[in-house]
């Protein structure tokens, strides 16, 4: 084929076809540590198989999630620390499917930056893998976007989209009655929500992300990127226990908001402040903010990551299957009659 008059490329616009086809290259090992039953593709096709059968599903009902990291990225960019963001937003999808009652099954991510940095991006999807394998969900596929024009230099945003199944009949919330307790799973700080207020109360302290930490070891920075917790695993090990009515994962909104999804017109639930402990990072997050117990307890998680609704007599076996897959558990409350949540105790 002749040569155009100007000889312009791709390249030259911006978009090295090169450099994505090497980071598929350096991703595929830890895409294929993902692997699970039902898998039926590798990375590379334009799309993704999975076979429900081979999976072991008889009568299956498909559940899908997808969300994102939020602005928390803004302190992965600035700090270069990208490691863990992929862990993030796999654990916003997977964490929501479980709440139906479902099994994840597969992710696909979505990276879009305005230049591919080769090592960021490989980072940042080798962590999706670690955040899927530690789910028993798999990284089936995935887009890469290079759009130059459309990102500063260094930033790049994530979205994720995970299918997870459960056989017909068994969704959840199911069954949530009065006396059901409510049994809190321990986050492992912010998580993923709230991070617009975070950011602005960092500045308003005048501290930087390669600060000290106020509260702990290592820098402000890589403190407030910890990881959101996984609860997949013991979420399931809680099902097959037995006893389990629903479960509300603890992103934006809080307590307060997040509760109340999981109960039947009639219900409500009563939580008791005084059961757990205020992690430090929300300590100093409320005190620089000059934050009140009722802005906390709808914006952040307050330490709770998950909760856990459950028959009064199975407490005990689900607290055990709980405890056994590596989760802190705190009984915090009881489901009763009337509406929304009503809280006693303080956290502050």
């Amino acid at each position: 084929m002749a040569q155009g008059k100007n000889g312009m490329t791709y390249a030259e616009a911006g978009v090295d076809i090169d450099a994505g086809n090497a980071l598929v290259d350096r991703i595929k090992p830890a895409a294929a540590a993902t692997k699970r039953p039902g898998v039926a593709s590798g990375l590379g096709g334009f799309g993704g198989l999975f076979d429900l059968k081979a999976a072991g599903f008889v009568d299956p009902v498909l559940v899908a999630a997808t969300d994102g990291v939020g602005t928390k990225l803004r302190i992965a960019i600035d700090t270069g620390n990208v490691d863990g963001v992929g862990v993030d937003l796999v654990a916003m999808c997977v964490n929501d499917l479980v709440c139906q009652g479902a099994e994840p099954l597969f992710f696909l991510d979505y990276f879009a930056t305005g230049k591919l940095e080769l090592d960021q991006a490989a980072r940042i999807i080798e962590g999706i893998a670690r955040g899927c394998e530690a789910s028993g969900c798999a990284l089936i596929g995935g887009e890469t976007a290079e759009m130059p024009g459309m990102y500063p230099a260094g930033d790049f945003d994530l979205a994720g989209f995970s299918v997870g199944a459960m056989e017909r009949g068994t969704a959840l919330p199911a069954d949530v009655a009065e006396g059901d307790v409510l049994l809190g799973l321990a986050s492992d700080g912010v998580h993923s929500n709230g991070y617009s207020l975070v950011r602005k109360i960092v500045h308003t302290s005048g501290l930087g992300w390669d600060d000290a930490c106020p509260w702990g070891e290592g820098t402000l920075g890589a403190a407030l990127l910890t990881p959101t917790r996984l609860y997949v695993k013991a979420a399931l090990a809680a099902i097959k226990a037995g006893g389990v009515h629903g479960f509300a994962h603890i992103t934006g909104g809080g307590l307060t908001e997040n509760l109340p999804r999981v109960l039947p017109e009639g219900l409500a639930v009563a939580v008791d402040l005084d059961t757990w402990t205020l992690p430090p990072v929300f300590q100093w997050l409320a005190a620089q903010g000059g934050m009140d117990q009722a802005e906390m307890l709808k914006t952040f998680n307050a330490g709770i990551g998950m909760v856990v609704v459950v028959d009064h007599a199975s407490e005990a076996t689900v607290t055990r299957a709980l405890e056994a897959e590596g989760q802190r558990v705190t009984r915090i409350g009881t489901v009763g009659t009337g509406q929304g949540v009503t809280y006693t105790g303080s956290l502050l």
